[in-house]
């Protein structure tokens, strides 16, 4: 018997002095590093907003919603798992919350647009839309994925009108102003998404399959934190499934006013900023209704979207400048052009050369160095080839747009030449 109490004490006091092991205790590395310090925006990149549309308070990273675009990660990924909790404030407790998270995205918008190519992870509230015909959702505010802006993926389930969009098997979302949990898994070029704990959508087959993760901002106030991603080994996408890869161009529109540039008073009240849009009405009877960015620039890059009105006028405007002359593009409603600098011109060699689509968008490309005027693409067709022109024109000075009538411009972005990328 007293064999047996020594046992008992023994027993007793190592359980008494030994560590109790529980499921409440810190597990050993898991893989995943956080993606936001807590602090500050290091790691991230504003894409097209403007400063103070994202932000950081109480460890969160805060949009405001205004303008559309979106922050992205400053490096790219491919396989991952990344998991954070969001939650919108709308104005009002039943008003609609947008925004989204961007997986596999291009560093600046498709054309026309404030958004990327990719895929978005949904993330809304108070939003449910019913096929008549069918009865089926066709977009929730449950957790759809689904392809945005020439990007492709195919949904595990058919979509009652035929989108590239997965509807959630249920609903495990939480409203307005309540926390939910995001589990966001890609590999191989599939997605899936767990709501709060549970799998509720896929996507597979995406293109890209490797790119910049990004947040979106898109008309109300939303939050994110706990921000972690785990990377997994890859699955060498091909060429073709990998976005493009950040050059360093930054944004010259801030979607909200006419902050970086300078304008006649009586100008001023011509251009709007409409969000995504920079649009001159065309009225402005000002001696010089042109915009002007604030900084000079040497050897640049110049990225911005154009929609000219389809009312059959020529449409003509300034790309840069140096001190009084101007590089300018005219297009005709034919399709042709004419590239004039401060010495020369260069026409189109028959109409519908710069595939120009009025009324539509357009994307206008133009490089100068200190060797002159060295290209000028639009929509991918070269009015001026490096290979076989060498113009001189400016090669420092104000980046101008000078319409002479109305138009929209929009993805306005500029690229030191020679700058490093990222």
């Amino acid at each position: 018997m007293k064999t047996l109490r020594f046992v008992a004490t023994l027993l007793f006091l190592l359980g008494a002095t030994m560590p109790a092991f529980t499921d409440d205790e810190p597990k050993k590395d898991d893989g995943f590093v956080p993606m936001f310090n807590g602090t500050d925006l290091t790691g991230w990149v504003n894409v097209n907003c403007a400063p103070g549309t994202f932000f950081v308070k109480d460890k969160q990273i805060i949009t405001t919603g205004r303008p559309t675009g979106y922050l992205r990660t400053d490096r790219q990924y491919e396989n991952f798992i990344a998991e954070f909790d969001w939650m919108h404030i709308p104005p009002k407790k039943d008003a609609v919350g947008n925004s989204g998270f961007f997986v596999w995205a291009d560093p600046i918008p498709a054309v026309g647009t404030g958004y990327t190519r990719g895929i978005e992870v949904q993330v809304l509230v108070n939003l449910h839309w019913i096929d008549k015909k069918s009865g089926m959702p066709t977009a929730t505010s449950h957790g759809d994925l689904f392809s945005i802006w020439g990007a492709k993926c195919v949904p595990d389930r058919p979509h009652p009108l035929g989108w590239e969009r997965s509807i959630p098997s249920e609903n495990r979302a939480k409203g307005a102003n309540e926390w939910n949990h995001y589990r966001v898994e890609g590999n191989n070029g599939v997605l899936t998404l767990a709501v709060n704990g549970k799998v509720v959508s896929k996507v597979s087959k995406c293109s890209p399959r490797k790119g910049y993760l990004a947040l979106e901002s898109e008309g109300s106030e939303c939050r994110f934190k706990n921000l972690k991603i785990k990377e997994l080994p890859s699955t060498n996408p091909k060429k073709e499934e990998i976005a493009d890869v950040a050059e360093g161009h930054k944004s010259l529109y801030t979607g909200l006013d006419l902050s970086g540039w300078k304008v006649d008073d009586e100008a001023k009240k011509h251009w709007h900023a409409r969000d995504t849009v920079l649009h001159y009405d065309g009225k402005g009877e000002a001696k010089d209704n042109a915009l002007r960015t604030e900084k000079d620039f040497g050897s640049c890059e110049f990225i911005v979207d154009i929609r000219p009105p389809q009312n059959g006028k020529r449409c003509t405007f300034g790309i840069l400048a140096a001190k009084d002359t101007t590089l300018k593009l005219e297009l005709e409603p034919n399709g042709s052009y004419t590239v004039r600098g401060p010495t020369w011109s260069l026409e189109s060699p028959d109409k519908g050369a710069s595939g120009v689509k009025f009324g539509q968008w357009n994307r206008l490309k133009m490089t100068a160095t200190d060797k002159g005027v060295r290209q000028v693409f639009l929509n991918g067709n070269p009015l001026i080839n490096p290979k076989s022109n060498s113009r001189s024109g400016p090669t420092e000075g104000k980046i101008v747009l000078a319409p002479e009538g109305a138009m929209d411009f929009a993805n306005l972005f500029v690229r030191e030449v020679g700058e490093k990328k990222e």
